[in-house]
């Protein structure tokens, strides 16, 4: 055994003799390019003096200080370079001195012996096994990793590549760690592609950076001009999560907490994972990552003015504070339910994305601004199936959230188009603004899930006859589509809101815009600029794990008369490829009446229909089939009452969040209580959105 350690010893002893060569060999380079540098820069300040002195001689001011510009860039990057040089030298006199001062042969008996991708790391005490260092893109190795020694990386010096000029003859390029920075360059230029293949541009940086490059893991987001390459190193974490439930019957009687100043709305049941715990009908996350929340609901009240729903984001501290203080979080969104003018079922639903962080808590809440709302013997919920979901995301997919908020308008046209003002925005080079702020324009190809929730105050008997009609368009090439219709039955002197959600496949340059059409003789104010009255929630996500799928309800099959759970009938709104993981079926039994999930993960559905029906209630239902033999199962369903009185049509509205798996067919169906379905709108008004994300 001693032999062996002996033996183990002297071939230690023998590498670093090699590596200790090998450095000072380094060493005398350093040295060189060190006295070529000072004679650059000797010789540029002759240049610079010769410059100056004919410059005096001239009355360019302009040219003056144009020139003395660019010398200093010039003479603070040969300068950085000096530093940077000399940083190298005294690390490398350093290795020096502890190559020297090591007891190998001690330490590596403390040490043992270290597994593979492992180095002893005799600075601590103890030495301890320590994983071996990995080059960061932008770095190139020196020397391998050993059982005594770490790996040794350099930077890449891209400005001495002679065979690469990234900054051209008219800017001067400055070399950076893992990356490089060209001195004048204008980020208004970065189409133009000056940083390179294998370099993106680091906006907080300002200079461009190596792309990573995923030796091991799967890449989520390729690099690109304007972001990194986004990897999951460890194959068992998950991209996304989804759960829903019911919430508790709340009816206000007379001695129990009044819907004015507000009260909470608990949720029910307990999420079977480690992303969130239920604690007294509130939701605390544990992780974090991005949520895109549903709320469906349906009310009869007789409450007056309004009643407003929300969901609310608190950190866990303030959550504990007294129960009349607890609206003071922050809104992530909400929508107000008119007061009626009979007593009918209303509904509505409430969606918003925001960014978690461990002891964040999300809240339903309802408040009426009247403090008598009490008081009324009318105010109960119809008991939905899952009425609240939400599916979350995880930081490692590189999904991008925005959040906004609409300006204060009073307009007397029959067509508004929303200003929107950013709250925030968690990569604003992904997503960003239009010149006018009436639209929302993407960086890059990729698959967005939104809302949009505008709250008004209507006032004229035209606005009940005909309603109101959110369209959202998507700008491709200069050419507007629309990419779906929402229509809102009227009201007069009431307040009120109509919002619209869907997903859709955007590419680079793509915009996406609303727009309210009201009818002639109609006034209407749009509220803005209070937080969760009028707000305008989007999530992007990368498409390598992500997809969407758009649908509109076939013409041909539209179900009429006494309705009995019907299944509805669709058509693509665009042709989509096959290989994509949600399709429309086609073919077969359920041809165009189930869409197929043909891989797992979360999927998130908007659905909206416009029709004409006198049944005392409208069912909307989602149903999931496990496959092509099994039995349809309701997951969530929405409802709607009557049609209120002197409106042409009426609407219902469904969304919601499930996990799917491979193979998982998904069917919308419609039953009519106690009457009779006269029309359907199958061209605008009725259409249905599908975000796919992979778990």
């Amino acid at each position: 055994m001693l032999k062996s350690q002996q033996k183990t010893i002297s071939d230690l002893q023998q590498t670093l003799t090699e590596q200790h060569a090998t450095l000072l060999h380094q060493q005398i380079e350093i040295v060189g390019q060190q006295r070529k540098m000072f004679e650059q820069l000797e010789l540029v300040k002759v240049q610079y003096t010769m410059l100056f002195d004919s410059i005096k001689q001239t009355s360019f001011l302009n040219l003056q200080a144009e020139i003395q510009s660019q010398f200093e860039s010039h003479f603070h990057g040969l300068q950085s370079r000096i530093q940077s040089q000399l940083q190298k030298t005294y690390a490398v006199h350093k290795v020096d001195v502890d190559a020297e001062v090591i007891d190998v042969g001690d330490h590596l008996l403390e040490c043992g012996f270290c597994p593979a991708a492992e180095y002893c790391d005799f600075q601590k005490v103890p030495p301890q096994c320590q994983r071996c260092t990995m080059c960061p893109a932008g770095f190139f190795q020196v020397t391998e990793c050993s059982a005594a020694a770490d790996r040794i990386c350099q930077d890449k010096d891209e400005c001495m590549e002679e065979s690469m000029d990234f900054c051209g003859d008219r800017l001067k390029c400055l070399n950076t760690p893992g990356g490089f920075r060209c001195l004048g360059f204008a980020e208004s230029d970065l189409p133009l592609g000056l940083c390179g293949y294998d370099y993106f541009f680091n906006s907080e940086m300002q200079e461009c950076q190596a792309c990573l490059r995923c030796d091991k893991g799967t890449v989520v987001h390729h690099c690109s001009q304007y972001s990194d390459t986004l990897c999951i190193l460890s194959p068992g974490s998950r991209l996304s999560e989804s759960w829903s439930t019911n919430t508790a019957v709340v009816s206000l009687d007379l001695g129990q907490t009044p819907a004015h100043p507000g009260l909470n709305l608990p949720l029910q049941g307990n999420p079977s994972s480690d992303l969130v715990k239920n604690e007294g009908g509130k939701l605390v996350f544990r992780q974090h990552g991005l949520i895109w929340a549903d709320y469906n609901l349906a009310i009869r009240h007789n409450c007056r003015n309004f009643l407003q729903f929300s969901l609310r984001l608190n950190m866990e501290a303030e959550a504990e504070r007294e129960e009349e203080k607890e609206e003071d979080g922050h809104v992530v969104s909400g929508v107000r339910i008119e007061q009626p003018e009979g007593k009918y079922y209303q509904s509505a639903s409430v969606s918003g994305s925001a960014e978690v962080e461990p002891g964040h808590m999300l809240h339903l809440f309802v408040e009426s601004p009247n403090q008598f709302c009490n008081q009324s013997n009318d105010f109960n919920f119809y008991q939905l199936h899952n009425p609240f979901s939400f599916f979350w995301l995880s930081h490692d997919t590189g999904a991008v959230a925005m959040s906004a908020l609409m300006t204060s308008s009073v307009h007397y046209q029959t067509s508004y188009r929303p200003v929107f003002k950013v709250v925030s925005i968690s990569d604003p080079y992904m997503i960003t603004l239009s010149y006018d702020s009436r639209a929302v324009r993407f960086t890059e190809e990729g698959v967005v899930k939104f809302v949009y929730h505008q709250a008004l105050y209507a006032m004229g008997h035209t606005c009940i006859r005909e309603g109101f009609t959110l369209i959202s368009y998507i700008t491709r090439n200069g050419s507007a589509d629309e990419l779906m219709q929402v229509y809102k039955s009227g009201v007069n002197y009431r307040d009120t809101s109509i919002s619209a959600s869907g997903a859709s496949i955007v590419y680079a340059g793509d915009t996406v815009s609303f727009q309210i059409h009201t009818p002639a003789q109609c006034s209407v104010r749009y509220f803005g600029e209070t937080a969760g009255i009028s707000v305008f929630s989007l999530v992007w996500i990368p498409p390598a794990i992500s997809s969407a799928l758009r649908l509109a309800v076939s013409g041909s099959a539209l179900p009429t008369g006494a309705v009995r759970n019907r299944f509805l009938s669709f058509q693509e709104v665009l042709p989509v490829a096959e290989q994509r993981p949600v399709v429309l079926v086609t073919t077969g039994q359920f041809a165009h009446k189930r869409i197929l999930f043909r891989d797992g993960g979360v999927a998130s559905l908007a659905f909206n229909i416009k029709l004409i029906h006198s049944c005392d209630i409208v069912k909307v239902s989602l149903n999931l089939v496990p496959d092509d033999r099994g039995q349809p199962s309701v997951v969530a369903h929405q409802i709607g009452g009557r049609m209120p009185l002197g409106s042409q049509w009426a609407s219902v509205s469904l969304r919601a969040s499930f996990t799917i798996q491979n193979g998982t067919m998904a069917a919308i169906s419609l039953d009519c209580v106690r009457g009779r379905i006269n029309q359907i709108s199958h061209k605008y008004g009725t259409n249905l959105s599908i975000l796919w994300v992979s778990s």
